[in-house]
């Protein structure tokens, strides 16, 4: 008889980067937002109803079923169930990342050009961060707001200051400042998009899967580890591929062809986006652990009732 499937965990070792590496890469693919409404509620049913009965759902096999559940997983808020929003989802990162990116480092040197693209990146990670958040907690509308106009504001500055520092120096470093903007604005837009986290705490549980409390300082470290996760999935795309293309421009290959510049960029990001993404995303568990000692002394206290012999509490990160 065949070993039951562990629908609920992922299909590799999460301790290992290696695994996660593997479950991102299924997780991020991009096919994954191309699902219609109906493959989404079809993989939900096959998943549901092998949970109830442990048995194969009909048409399915192993594979198929796997499937299936990375299928629900890019589209489902791992805490609330919910279907996130399309663009949202991490699965929209490689073309979204793709054509942003291209454009934030192709049309760098004037203002208007700068105010646009800072404004539209920060747009879309506002959406982004929001749509994986950690926990269940609802953000008011007067919060998501101010969040949103903290972040763009954020960004803004630090592209534009930049830009003026860099006038006069070598093209490099100019092709660099959006990177600089964008590492800037993770640690304003990231924490300010979870504000509600930071505030009332994320729910963390025990090794058994029992909620024990929201806690502050899970939601701090999630927070903090998302934003390192995020600079690393921006850095090839936004250092190597300007790099890259100055070297390119210095040597004259688009002396003929100028506007060839623009498709040459957009397929370095496309490439260095599709393994940045799920690569990034790997440098830490999403379920994510704290010591119980690390914890609030409340929260410690209920997990050490709920599970005596725990030394661990684990949390939803959020991606």
């Amino acid at each position: 008889m065949a070993k039951p499937i562990d629908i609920d965990k992922p299909k590799w070792d999460q301790s290992t980067y290696a695994g996660r590496a593997k479950h991102f890469l299924l997780l991020t693919n991009p096919i994954n937002c191309l699902a219609s409404d109906e493959d989404l509620d079809m993989a939900k049913r096959a998943l549901d109803e092998y949970r109830k009965t442990k048995a194969m759902p009909h048409g399915y096999n192993e594979d198929k079923l796997w499937a299936a559940k990375y299928l629900y997983d890019s589209a489902f808020h791992p805490d609330t169930g919910e279907k996130m929003l399309r663009v949202g989802r991490m699965s929209a990162q490689v073309p979204m990342n793709t054509l942003i990116t291209g454009c934030m480092i192709t049309f760098y040197k004037t203002r208007p050009a700068i105010i646009f693209w800072q404004w539209f990146n920060q747009t879309f990670n506002a959406m982004v961060n929001y749509t994986n958040r950690s926990g269940d907690a609802v953000i008011t509308t007067k919060q998501l707001l101010a969040s949103y106009c903290a972040a763009c504001s954020g960004a803004l500055t630090t592209a534009l200051y930049l830009n003026s520092k860099v006038k006069g120096m070598n093209p490099v470093f100019a092709r660099l400042v959006p990177f600089a903007a964008v590492c800037g604005a993770n640690f304003i837009n990231i924490p300010m998009m979870r504000s509600t986290e930071l505030i009332n705490g994320t729910p963390v549980f025990a090794p058994e899967g029992q909620r024990v409390g929201d806690s502050k300082i899970a939601a701090r470290t999630g927070i903090f580890l998302v934003c390192i996760s995020r600079v690393a999935m921006a850095l090839p795309g936004m250092t190597f591929v300007p790099i890259i293309t100055n070297t390119a421009v210095q040597k004259g290959l688009f002396c003929h062809y100028p506007l060839a510049v623009i498709p040459f960029q957009l397929a370095l990001v496309c490439f260095c986006a599709a393994f940045a993404t799920p690569l990034g995303c790997a440098f830490f568990e999403q379920k994510a652990s704290l010591s119980i000692d690390a914890v609030e002394k409340e929260i410690k206290e209920i997990a050490i009732k709920v599970s005596p012999k725990a030394k661990t509490v684990y949390y939803n990160k959020g991606l």
